[in-house]
């Protein structure tokens, strides 16, 4: 699915006191921060976050002669949180982990971002099955659900062939067995970091796959489908002369798919998470025959939304969706909103129920936070701030809500209020990178909403580099592209030379943080090049 984003800026540095009405019991999920918490305790993950922990891990796998899987990932994360609820914690997972070794790479152990930048991996959730010599045979769907993505494990480790090899064979024209389109088909082009092919590419690689699989004689029409899905739902986000031009024949099987309960349950994952960006690629233009076509969605999404069969997270996929066809009308940014009010109550009864029913700690961070993002979209901004602020205490992330509730406040121009979450976020936030991560959105938000207030941007911006001196990774990876948003940010802010004195005694505190690299480690250029003046700007 295609999962809202923590709300851009994610992050804050202060010490406001929350007080915050104790809730009803809820079951927490177990600590899961830096080293302590694995993804599930029915089976024997190995926690890795070093060269050496890797390179163990690896030489497991080749005397064992297993593959490896490797799960990439962030407590806080709620797509995370969602795979420990729904997939990690099956007994039919645990068994089939009889035949890999399950690696468990988290985020905001020290040193975790190096492996990050070895093994192309960036967003959370990634899990990569490998050989054990390290060749990648696929990665998993994560926005699939358990049973698809049990599947295109299964198929991966009888396959086992490299997916760079699968990919190549499929685009020269050579033969390959159905595991191998299925591979491909169900492969998660959107973590694929240009790990198979550059992700500009993506859009038209599927739609040379799905013609290719379409001329297999025999070709499983349901694999041929998904990948025209995904061609797609990946032309949205494509450079225009990389994004699909559908014909009649796609408009055709897209209504096929959309007329079928069988069909949209087969592919609900690209179904319900992709609606919007699929409507925007056949008809971009507003008129009755887009009007037609998202109506055709929306009947699709509302069975979906309906399904018991999937998880909780994956209906409230489907309405989020809803909901995101509904505002296609709208202004990107629109703040008041007036959706069908049926629309709304669906929105308002199926989030209350989440509220109220949820008691595994993972499902609720991962779903409650969905639910504020449909409650926003819809309009209902004031729902959706009870909403997180009355799971800030049932949360074992809470700085995840803050950071939600910052991006609410900001859209509706309280940037105040929104600065002051950022801020609590940012003090509150766990972990290395996460801290970062967060830091860097605080910095950021200061730098939008209170450019004049000078003193307070320089004393985040000084302790955003401090906490690079906890992490041995802190310019490698998801840190390194935080710091690097932050000093591109302090540019523009310092475009006419107004800000130099406060640039150039930050400058001399991240020299004293680089000079302690080790000179033959690349992050110490990473370090030295970060505020640095483009040749011919003002310093």
């Amino acid at each position: 699915m295609t999962y809202p984003r923590p709300l851009s800026a994610l992050a804050l540095a202060a010490t406001l006191v929350l007080a915050v009405a104790a809730p009803p019991a809820v079951m927490a999920a177990p600590a899961a921060v830096g080293s302590k918490g694995l993804p599930s305790t029915n089976l024997p993950w190995i926690s890795a976050a070093s060269d050496a922990e890797i390179d163990s891990a690896f030489a497991r796998a080749a005397a064992q002669k297993k593959p490896v899987l490797m799960y990439w990932g962030a407590s806080w994360c709620p797509p995370c949180n969602q795979l420990k609820a729904t997939l990690f914690n099956r007994q039919d997972f645990a068994t089939l982990s009889q035949h890999f070794v399950a690696v468990h790479v988290d985020g905001d152990r020290p040193g975790a971002q190096r492996v990050s930048t070895r093994f192309k991996v960036s967003g959370y959730p990634t899990v990569v099955l490998f050989t054990p010599d390290r060749q990648e045979i696929t990665r998993l769907p994560g926005e699939a659900d358990a049973p698809q993505v049990m599947a295109a494990l299964q198929g991966g480790l009888n396959g086992g062939r490299p997916a760079q090899a699968v990919l190549a064979d499929a685009l020269a024209g050579k033969p390959l067995g159905a595991a191998d389109w299925r591979v491909l088909a169900f492969y998660s082009w959107e973590t694929s970091e240009s790990s198979l092919v550059p992700k500009a590419d993506t859009a038209t690689t599927l739609a040379r796959l799905a013609a290719a699989h379409a001329a297999v004689p025999g070709a499983d029409a349901d694999t041929t489908t998904r990948l025209w899905l995904k061609a797609l739902a990946a032309s949205d986000t494509a450079p225009a002369a990389k994004a699909l031009k559908p014909d009649a024949a796609l408009r055709q099987r897209v209504a096929q798919v959309l007329q079928s309960p069988a069909l949209v349950r087969a592919h609900m994952d690209v179904v319900g998470g992709s609606a919007p960006a699929m409507v925007r690629v056949l008809e971009p233009e507003a008129g009755p025959a887009r009007d037609a076509l998202v109506a055709q969605f929306d009947t699709a999404l509302v069975r979906l939304q309906a399904d018991t069969t999937l998880s909780r997270n994956d209906r409230m996929s489907a309405l989020y969706n809803r909901v995101m066809l509904a505002r296609l009308v709208l202004p990107k940014d629109a703040v008041q909103v007036q959706l069908a009010p049926d629309l709304v109550a669906d929105a308002r009864q199926m989030v209350a129920a989440a509220d109220r029913e949820i008691r595994n700690g993972y499902e609720r961070q991962a779903v409650i936070t969905f639910g504020a993002a449909v409650l926003s979209r819809a309009g209902l901004w004031a729902e959706s701030e009870a909403l997180l602020k009355g799971n800030l205490a049932r949360s074992h992330s809470p700085y995840y809500l803050m950071s939600q509730l910052a991006g609410n406040y900001r859209r509706l121009g309280r940037n105040d209020e929104a600065l002051q979450w950022y801020e609590q976020s940012y003090v509150k936030a766990v972990g290395p990178a996460t801290r970062v991560q967060w830091g860097a959105g605080y910095v950021n938000a200061l730098i939008d909403l209170a450019p004049k207030d000078t003193a307070r941007i320089e004393k985040a911006v000084a302790a955003l580099l401090a906490e690079a001196a906890k992490d041995s990774a802190a310019f490698e990876g998801r840190s390194a592209r935080s710091y690097q948003r932050v000093a591109d940010k302090l540019a523009t802010w310092n475009a006419d030379g107004s800000q130099a004195a406060v640039l150039a005694r930050l400058q001399r505190q991240l020299d004293g943080v680089c000079g302690k690299l080790p000179a033959a480690d690349g992050q110490r250029a990473t370090c030295g090049a970060l505020l640095k003046p483009a040749e011919g700007k003002p310093a």
